[in-house]
Order: structure tokens, then C-alpha cells, then sequence
């Protein structure tokens, strides 16, 4: 596959050079599978390979692309696509600033991410896997829904200014499993994110759910009076706080156009709690690193907050050109963002639930129905679902109906902040639209923020 891949791209950089262009060549082809359960039934299967090439063509301060959906051997349709972009740019409005052409200096190859067992695992395979996870617990009013997201992705680009390329091939599947009680109206949900066949395991996913199951069973569900709750974040609903704080936080690009709670001045300042250790991480192998962006630029771990202190911006290189700013190697589909675990010997929600309480505390395991409220402010907005369980301090558990929290990011990561479990997990926050990039989040398994406010609370499930 290498060797085809590679050559395609040199027939067209070839091509554009005989057409006196500059030009640059992005080769993106997926292999994705997809299998979703719903009423304890599998209710699709299916998959699909893709192949698309991005051409975009320079001159100066203008630049045009035109992507073509196209097998390697299709050298007729992708010459054209060359012609096409070479037409457009003609007609381009001139940017602001000159961007700067992707530039590989030397040959570039990882395909350390590929994992041959995860890339042929067969449908048996993932049956057999979401059967483990639920096993037990499926009635008549116990629906096991959910889906099992699998993949192989290959990214390669060259451009006219140099003879070198690169090529990144890699895995990646994404797990989610649901049980919903058909009467009652509500549901329990467990996820898992694997680069690796070894990394899928459905025993914890079992021992998870059957507790939750368990719990929502025979604890009396109620409705939480608003206030202030110290709650206990699962891993998901960290995880997709952190990805909003990529956007509304260390994005220098966003920062720029002043849609960033940080600042400039903020660098190298104490903004979160000294517990607050995180990078963007490409030797996390978790996190689907690309070890090298789409400029040429090679990516190594760059911290962003060590001791919560805040160590800088990341920019893309188009931000880094706009703004005057030196490039950081972040032009990239995903970053590997890492939040370093803790040392509180919390790590599963059966030690969570057993640990001696002074106070309530409110499991919040996931972050539904989410966005941002205000960029400049770092103010999100979420509700409470799938498995949120109110642990009181006399050792009682209770099952709250959905709550929504509206906090800040440095209210979350600063002072309010009182623990990080000790170990971590990746949290995978693929989307299942567009083309396959998978990204997953490292972060700790389980995160404590005193007095967080409830602002809405439901009456039912």
C-alpha cells in the first residue's frame, strides 16, 4: 500500500512541476466499520473505504484547493483535480499574509500506530465483545444498545518545494455500550477507546455497568434541590471539558480573535491548580499521535500547563502566519492532549462508592448536551447522564434525575479543584461524521471539584 500511496503522489508532484505550479498534495484514505446495537439487536453493519486527495495550489498570498475522491490508479481524475486547482487560484482572493508551503525535509514513515489484529477484527469478534460487556444484565425491559467503531487511516503529503514525503498509517476503534431500561426511561453507559487489539477489554466495562445496574435498580431515584455540590467527574466528562479548553484555551489562533478565557500575559503565571500537569503528547500512544504535521514540522510532547503554571499558546501554522507567530507543529487533524492523573488511590467507581465521605458527593460521569457559554469567560454548559449517582455522607446512595452545570474551565481546574485519581485512561471523542479522525483524550479516571453550581435540575429522567 506504502509504495503505491507514495508513488501517486510523486506522478503529481511531477505533474504540477512540469505546470510550473506550487503545490501540495494531501492523500487521506480510510477503512472504517461500524456496527451499532440498539434493542439488544445488532441494527447495522456496515463499512466503508475512501479515498480522497486534497490539491491545493499557491501563488503568493493566494491559494486554492480542490479534493478529489479517486482510487491511486485513477491518474486521469487526478491530473484534472491538478488543472482544476491550478485554475482556481487564479481566481482567489489574496490573503492577508503569504502561507507558508508545506515543506518535508527528509523522508517521513510511522506506521508504529498500526496494529494488524485491531485492523482485521472480524464482526464475530465485536459481537462477542459487546455480549461480554452486557453479559447478565439484558431483560425484557434491559436494552443493550450502543456501537463499536473500528478503523484503519492512512495520511500522506508531499509538495513541489522538496523530494521528500510522509506517510502515517494507524488504527483505531471506539466503544460505546448502553443499557436502557425500557420502563423507567433510564440508561447506564460505558466506553472504551483502543490503538491497539490489546487495549479492548469488556470485563471492566461488565464489572461497571452491573454496579450502575445495580445501583439504579434498587436506590431511590430523586430530584437534586439546586446549590452547590462537590462532584466527582468520571473520565468522559473531564475529557470533554478539556476539549472544549483546546478551542477556548491554548488555541493561539482563537486567543487572537479574543475568544480565549487565557492571555498572553498569563504565560509562564500560575492560572490552575497545582495539580494541573498537561501536554499535547505524541509519546502517549493512547492518543493517536501524529508525530509529524502536515507542514513537515516534528511533533514532540509540548507542555501546556506544568504545576499549573501555563507554558504557551499552540498554533496552526496558517494562525502562526496571520499572526507573526513562530509555528509550534500543530497542524494537525488531532492533538494527543494528556492530563496527568493525580495521587489519590481512587479508581474505579466501586472504590469511589466504598471510600469513607465527610460530605455528599455527586458522581457526574458524563458531559451531555454540551458547549461553550462564553469563550472569553472559559464558561461551559452540560447535563448530567448516564449513570450520575448522588453518594451521600451516611454512606447511602441515591440516583439523581439529569442536573446541568454551567462552570468555568478555571473554576474546574483551580482552586475548586481537590483531587485527580492516580491513574488515567484514554476517552475517546471521535465524531462519527466526516472523515475518519480518531482523538482520544488521556486523563485522569476520576476528577473531584468542590462546590460546583446546579442550575437546573430535573424532575424526571
Amino acid at each position: 500500500m506504502k509504495e503505491t500511496v507514495l508513488s501517486t503522489l510523486e506522478q503529481l508532484r511531477k505533474y504540477a512541476r512540469q505546470q510550473g505550479l506550487t503545490a501540495v498534495f494531501l492523500y487521506r484514505e480510510e477503512d472504517s466499520s461500524l456496527m451499532r446495537f440498539a434493542n439488544s439487536a445488532i441494527s447495522l453493519n456496515t463499512n466503508e473505504h475512501l479515498i480522497a486527495v486534497e490539491i491545493t495550489v499557491y501563488n503568493g498570498s493566494r491559494r486554492a484547493s480542490y479534493e478529489v475522491i479517486a482510487s491511486p490508479g485513477d491518474q486521469e481524475a487526478l491530473l484534472r483535480g491538478v488543472d482544476k486547482a491550478a485554475e482556481m487560484v487564479k481566481h482567489a482572493m489574496p490573503l492577508d499574509y503569504t502561507p507558508t508551503v508545506t515543506s518535508i525535509q527528509k523522508d517521513f514513515s510511522d506506521e508504529s500506530g498500526f496494529d494488524a489484529m485491531l485492523a482485521e477484527m472480524s464482526s464475530r469478534q465485536k459481537l462477542e465483545y459487546f455480549n461480554a460487556a452486557a453479559a447478565g444484565m439484558e431483560t425484557g425491559e434491559l436494552k443493550l444498545g450502543g456501537i463499536f467503531s473500528s478503523g484503519i487511516n492512512v495520511l500522506a503529503i508531499c509538495s513541489t518545494l522538496t523530494d521528500h514525503s510522509q506517510y502515517i498509517k494507524f488504527t483505531d476503534a471506539q466503544v460505546n455500550v448502553v443499557l436502557s431500561h425500557a420502563v423507567d426511561k433510564w440508561e447506564v453507559l460505558a466506553e472504551q477507546s483502543a490503538a491497539r487489539m490489546t487495549d479492548l477489554d469488556p470485563t471492566p466495562l461488565q464489572d461497571y455497568l452491573s454496579f450502575l445496574v445495580e445501583h439504579y435498580r434498587q436506590d431511590p431515584s430523586i430530584q437534586l434541590p439546586l446549590g452547590k455540590y462537590d462532584i466527582v467527574f468520571g473520565a468522559s466528562a473531564t475529557a470533554h471539558m478539556l476539549h472544549f479548553m483546546h478551542w477556548i484555551g491554548f488555541n493561539g489562533g482563537l486567543m487572537k480573535r479574543g475568544y480565549s478565557f487565557l492571555s498572553e500575559d498569563e504565560i509562564g503565571t500560575q492560572v490552575l491548580s497545582p495539580l494541573v500537569n498537561m501536554a499535547d503528547d505524541t509519546a502517549d500512544y493512547r492518543t493517536f499521535p501524529l508525530r509529524q504535521d502536515l507542514i513537515g514540522m516534528d511533533r514532540n510532547p509540548y507542555p501546556l500547563f506544568e504545576k499549573g503554571i501555563f507554558k504557551g499558546f499552540t498554533y496552526l501554522q496558517d494562525e502562526a502566519d496571520e499572526f507573526g507567530q513562530p509555528a509550534t507543529g500543530h497542524t494537525v487533524y488531532h492533538d494527543s492532549l494528556t492530563f496527568s492523573g493525580g495521587d489519590h488511590p481512587v479508581n474505579s467507581l466501586r472504590q469511589l462508592v466504598s471510600e469513607p465521605r465527610d460530605t455528599d458527593l455527586l458522581y457526574f460521569p458524563y458531559l451531555h448536551y454540551a458547549n461553550i457559554v462564553n469563550p472569553s469567560r472559559g464558561l461551559l454548559t452540560g447535563s448530567s447522564r448516564f449513570g450520575a449517582l448522588l453518594l451521600k455522607k451516611d454512606g447511602s446512595i441515591s440516583v439523581p434525575f439529569n442536573v446541568r452545570i454551567s462552570p468555568s474551565l478555571k473554576e474546574i481546574l483551580g482552586a475548586q479543584l481537590a483531587w485527580l485519581s492516580c491513574e488515567t485512561e484514554a476517552n475517546n471523542i471521535s465524531l462519527s461524521y466526516g472523515a475518519r479522525n480518531p482523538q482520544a483524550i488521556v486523563v485522569p479516571k476520576f476528577m473531584r471539584v468542590d462546590g460546583v453550581e446546579i442550575t437546573h435540575s430535573n424532575s424526571s429522567y
